[in-house]
């Protein structure tokens, strides 16, 4: 069974950086895509970026130029880095992977950007 644990969250000032990362349990991290969302404070939960086992990676429009997604499948860890944040990225971050058709999250991090 495969768990997520999300990290790197916190406050930071527009304009700023951070790198979220993602620490998936098991084997099986290597051969699933893994997706990152984020859910705003009174909206819906929104995919943010994907990025399949083989490096193809997609992005929202709102965060095309700012965040990047990557993983390294020898630590079993995806990351999303961050840059050139603004206020209306301010949402939880969760991590996702789908595995045999069931969907896995982890428990979500928070990012605040606020002066």
């Amino acid at each position: 069974q495969v768990q997520l644990v999300e990290s790197g969250g916190g406050l930071v000032q527009p304009g700023g950086s951070l790198r979220l990362s993602c620490a998936a349990s098991g084997t099986i991290f290597s051969i699933v895509t893994m997706n990152w969302y984020r859910q705003a404070p009174g909206k819906q939960r929104e995919l943010v970026a994907t990025i399949t086992n083989g490096g193809n990676t997609n992005y929202a429009d709102s965060v095309k130029g700012r965040l990047t997604i990557s993983r390294d499948n020898r630590k079993n860890t995806g990351y999303l880095q961050m840059n050139s944040l603004k206020p209306e990225d301010t949402a939880v971050y969760y991590c996702n992977v789908n595995v045999v058709g069931v969907e896995v999250w982890g428990q979500g991090t928070l990012v605040t950007v606020s002066s």
